[in-house]
């Protein structure tokens, strides 16, 4: 168990980051070093050595063996990347929830830029970028192409100084400038009220550093407002993940002692490997256990409170753990939409004091072995965000839509030839929608008394009626086959 916990001492996962851990290359290659196919490295060599000779001008020899190296990994998966020091500093700023930049989770959309969600307070929301605005120029810089840790480099910067994001908003079929100042960001990654008497509800935005301390105040804070809490509403929706210690912490302030929460499997020794609901797999330092200190100040209400845990199709990663946890162990009930399906663990380890390879190691699986790479967690009750449905839900992009996306190892998603029929149908509403006012368009804020699936949520947990949707069904997958 030491020896393991100290390999995988820095794990994170996310839609755009993955799970990760982070070690020292020395000592691990050696011993799965497999012979080199020389013939090609002979060709890469002669390609390298032609191009620094022949070129029509000079180029950066430095720069050639990176973008080789960036390269070959971007060919594996959607989550393995090359980080220089550039952006291994970034990344590394992105686990704290602190860094300069203007504020938004991102993925790609045919080869652009795509805001997945503006974090909330930051520069970005302020400036009015919405979810799935697409994002074609920084500054004077087109990118259609950029790699997305191209596309953050160039939108974060130093405090204070400017940057102008051009945009294409579809449901608008309009292209605008929004200029953006740069700053720190600190997102909150935990938000937690009392509803009402008797029933609580508890955001997680990002499983980050400080998220654990951050849940265990807000229960707290919970239990001390209302010592006859009969409820709790865990809500994980459009949470793109984070780090893993956060979320085997978190799902062990629900569950009992020891249980099972989450198992990795992959080549090498160190990726298969079991989290349980105890101190030493989440404990970051010897003298301070959280958890446990919550269950003693709340006199263990956490461990055994009805709860509810929504999600949707932005839940990912470390959200789909917890939620994949609670439901195996019959701890809660899940309400909303299929998750995003990132299930895949990604190492990083260092090459250099500067320099880092992210790579993907590994699956996961919850506790009663269900894959979720490309699957995601299914709700057991299917709730829509309105009243009226989830008109939108099919244009969201999930993991099994990423191009080169692994597979679940448990067979493979089947084409739905009504898939595009209902994207077609699904734009052909937004264009209705962005007609009306900017107002009318909002969606209802999370946690508000307008939160359709909030309300629908604390009608599970006194017994009502829930609206169920009608039209939300399980994204198919395939027998598994001797190809996953």
């Amino acid at each position: 168990m030491g020896q393991k916990l100290k390999i995988a001492g820095w794990l994170a996962i996310g839609s755009l980051a993955g799970a990760l851990t982070t070690i020292s290359l020395e000592g691990i290659a050696r011993g799965n070093m497999s012979p080199l196919p020389l013939e090609e490295l002979q060709q890469l060599s002669s390609v390298f050595t032609m191009i620094k000779s022949d070129y029509v001008e000079p180029v950066d020899e430095k720069k050639l063996i990176t973008d080789a190296i960036s390269g070959m990994v971007a060919s594996l998966d959607p989550h393995s990347q090359y980080f220089d020091k550039k952006s291994f500093k970034e990344f590394r700023e992105g686990t704290t929830g602190r860094f300069v930049g203007v504020g938004i989770e991102i993925s790609t959309e045919d080869g652009w830029v795509k805001v997945v969600s503006p974090i909330e307070g930051s520069p970005a929301y302020r400036a009015g970028l919405k979810p799935g605005d697409l994002i074609t120029k920084v500054d004077d810089t087109n990118v259609k192409g950029l790699s997305l840790s191209e596309a953050v480099k160039r939108m974060r910067g130093e405090p204070n100084t400017k940057v102008v994001l051009t945009i294409y908003r579809k449901e608008e079929n309009k292209t605008f400038p929004v200029t953006i100042i740069r700053e720190e960001i600190k997102t909150q990654s935990v938000k937690a009220k009392l509803i009402e008497p008797g029933y609580a509800w508890l955001r997680l935005i990002q499983f980050q550093d400080r998220s654990v301390e951050d849940v265990v105040k807000k229960l707290e804070d919970l239990y001390q407002e209302d010592h006859n809490l009969k409820g709790l509403v865990l809500d994980l929706r459009n949470d793109p993940g984070g780090l893993l210690d956060a979320a085997v912490a978190i799902s062990a302030a629900f569950l009992p002692d020891n249980v099972t929460i989450v198992s990795t499997n992959g080549q090498i020794a160190e990726s298969k490997f079991v989290y349980k609901a105890a101190p030493e797999f989440y404990q970051r330092h010897a003298s301070n256990d959280p958890i446990s200190e919550l269950t003693q100040k709340t006199h263990g209400i956490f461990k055994t409170i009805q709860m509810v845990v929504l999600v949707n199709e932005g839940s990912a990663s470390a959200s789909e753990i917890v939620a994949g946890a609670l439901q195996d162990h019959h701890r809660a009930t899940l309400l909303g939409s299929q998750t995003f399906g990132k299930g895949s663990v990604q190492t990083v380890r260092q090459l250099g004091p500067d320099t880092a390879l992210k790579i993907t190691t590994a699956r996961y699986y919850t506790p009663s072995g269900r894959s979720i790479q490309a699957k995601g967690i299914l709700p057991d009750v299917m709730v829509d965000e309105t009243p009226e449905g989830s008109p939108y839900a099919v244009l969201r992009t999930r993991e099994a839509d990423l191009d080169k996306h692994l597979t679940s190892g448990q067979g493979g998603e089947v084409k739905d030839p009504e898939r595009e029929k209902a994207r077609e149908e699904a734009l052909k509403r937004l264009e209705e929608e962005a007609k009306k006012p900017v107002a009318d368009r909002r969606a209802p804020e999370y946690g508000s008394d307008k939160d359709f699936q909030l309300q629908q949520a604390l009608n599970q947990l006194k017994g009502l009626a829930v609206v169920a949707s009608k039209t939300q069904t399980e994204r198919v997958i395939a027998a598994p086959d001797a190809n996953n």
